[in-house]
């Protein structure tokens, strides 16, 4: 089966271009319709979280390491806020969880 690449690198462009010039062109005024800002707001989040939460359950040898690392770093997070003692915290959990689980 013969693939242009051409083509898919045209269809991607096209697609990425229509994406980022639309909402541009669609929408000349301020969006003041509370849901809307709030979703708008809070897309970059959940798509961080959505492309971040299966890396992090596959990330190490065990899932108990990683849901133990997880768990660390949620309650840190929510606890203390500050990203540089929840990352060593959580890495050093999942440290000990695989030293001691296997």
């Amino acid at each position: 089966m013969h693939h242009n690449i051409w083509l898919y690198l045209f269809v991607a462009a096209v697609t990425i271009y229509l994406i980022r010039v639309l909402p541009m062109t669609l929408i000349r005024r301020d969006i003041k319709n509370p849901f809307i800002r709030s979703f708008l707001y809070y897309v970059p989040y959940v798509t961080l979280a959505v492309m971040t939460f299966p890396a992090i359950l596959s990330a190490t040898g065990s899932p108990v390491s990683a849901w133990a690392g997880f768990l660390t770093g949620v309650v840190l997070a929510y606890v203390d806020g500050n990203l540089f003692r929840v990352a060593i915290c959580s890495c050093v959990v999942v440290y000990l969880a695989e030293l001691f689980y296997h």
